[in-house]
Parts: structure tokens; C-alpha cells; sequence
């Protein structure tokens, strides 16, 4: 895999940042401490 953009602050407040699969996928890793996990795995964005 390769890191394809370093975790930043986003504009609506968390961290996101992308890397690529050992494939030439990219995936976005995303972070922000209003989501909620709910018991079934579900997440709510607070909205």
C-alpha cells in the first residue's frame, strides 16, 4: 500500500486522509468525535 494524501482537518471539522491497497485502491480513513457508534455498529453523524 501507499499513502496517497496525510490525514488533514476537514472542512466539517474531523481528520480524513487516503491511502491505496496493495490492488490501486484508494480508501479514506475519517475521523470525528460527533459520530456515535451505535450498539448495532451503525453510524450517526449527529445531524
Amino acid at each position: 500500500g501507499s499513502l496517497l494524501k496525510a490525514a488533514h482537518q476537514a472542512p466539517w471539522g474531523g481528520y480524513s486522509g487516503y491511502f491505496g491497497d496493495p490492488d490501486g485502491h484508494a480508501w479514506e480513513i475519517a475521523w470525528n468525535d460527533q459520530w456515535v457508534i451505535d450498539a448495532a455498529g451503525n453510524v450517526s453523524m449527529g445531524v
